[in-house]
């Protein structure tokens, strides 16, 4: 357990995701087999192939420009019942090929008015997706839920305390199963959104309605230095969060707090250095920071159709800039596991059959 960790090892590691966009982990490759559907049926025909609008990893030079991505882009491919659906089936498929047992997959809810899609709608089509990919691998004869997939939804900086009471409405409206014998379920709520958004604190009611009802929080958190003054962050404790994303920038008093409060971590190296949300490279990326606090730390990759590094490749670029072992990797592993909504059990169990 002690040799150097390769790519391999990282592959068979049963791991937890816990920070990944379900629009943002549509690969190129589902996009382009959508964008072909709609240029058939003379849809969207203002919009290029991915492979030409989507530029390569890392190419994206300002958070800004990486937004836009989604907003003139991708929301615009995913926005009938179908692309939705497939784009899900999709994202559950490459997560389970990549090694990924358990997965948390966040979105925002959408409308499409002209689709007769509302809030409600967006997520029942996810959920249906997500049972009908659970069904599709009994099929195959495989375990159905040898990757047990469950949403966090998503509340947007620049919604209005109204429809953000609307996602936290949906949300709780979906806390339990589809049907009998299914463990997908909505587990929490979570701030996302261009950091450059500001202020935030008119959605506080929403989260605290969340938690009210029984909801997990997690909350992008000091992404960028615009979304990490300290009223702004100050005003994110207090929503209570067990988690927080990325947790860049903070200042040396709120990293105590946020040790002292138990709060988890989900860290993205890959994201964090490509769109140069971090300075320097991946070996100065304050995953060495907070490895060695006292927080639980999960890795994520956050948008793995845009940055193409898959959760596997996450937790060996890891190991290649902060010297893991493997035994410290699987250690990485665990505490993933512990800082997740649910399957805790379940994934304890798989890892201690791996190491």
């Amino acid at each position: 357990m002690d040799l150097p960790v390769d790519g391999a090892f990282c592959h068979r590691l049963p791991k937890a995701e816990l920070h990944a966009h379900l629009s943002g982990s549509v690969r190129r490759e589902t996009l382009h087999t959508i964008w072909q559907r709609k240029q058939a049926k003379q849809q969207c025909l203002d919009l290029e192939d991915p492979s030409i609008a989507l530029k390569p990893a890392g190419d994206y030079p300002t958070v800004v420009s990486f937004f836009q991505i989604f907003n003139k882009y991708i929301y615009r491919l995913l926005d009938d019942a179908e692309s939705i659906i497939d784009a899900t089936m999709s994202v559950l498929e490459d997560f389970r090929k990549d090694g990924v047992r358990y997965l948390e997959l966040r979105t925002t809810p959408r409308a499409v008015p002209e689709q007769g899609i509302d809030y409600a709608e967006y997520v029942h089509l996810v959920r249906e997706a997500i049972e009908g990919w659970n069904l599709a691998r009994w099929f195959h004869n495989a375990h159905a839920y040898e990757l047990e997939a469950h949403l966090i939804l998503s509340v947007d900086r620049s919604m209005t305390l109204a429809q953000a009471m609307e996602v936290v409405g949906v949300a709780i409206a979906n806390q339990e199963p589809l049907k009998p014998g299914c463990a997908s379920r909505v587990l929490g709520v979570d701030l996302c959104g261009n950091p450059s958004v500001t202020p935030i604190s008119h959605l506080a009611p929403a989260f605290r309605r969340a938690r009210d009802a029984g909801l997990n929080v997690t909350v992008h958190f000091a992404e960028t230095f615009t979304s990490a003054t300290n009223a702004e962050l100050e005003e994110l404790l207090s929503w209570s969060p067990s988690r927080l994303g990325h947790a860049i920038h903070v200042p040396p008093h709120l990293i105590e707090e946020i040790k002292s409060k138990d709060i988890a971590l989900e860290l993205c190296l890959s994201c964090n250095v490509l769109s140069k949300l971090t300075e320097g490279g991946f070996a100065d990326h304050h995953f060495g920071m907070w490895r060695d606090s006292r927080c639980k730390v999960a890795l994520g990759t956050d948008d793995v159709g845009v940055f193409e590094s898959a959760l596997s490749n996450e937790y060996r670029l890891a190991a290649e800039h902060f010297g893991l072992s493997k035994s410290e990797v699987v250690g990485l592993a665990r505490s993933a596991v512990s800082a997740a909504w649910a399957g805790k059990v379940r994934m304890t169990k798989l890892l201690d059959e791996f190491s």
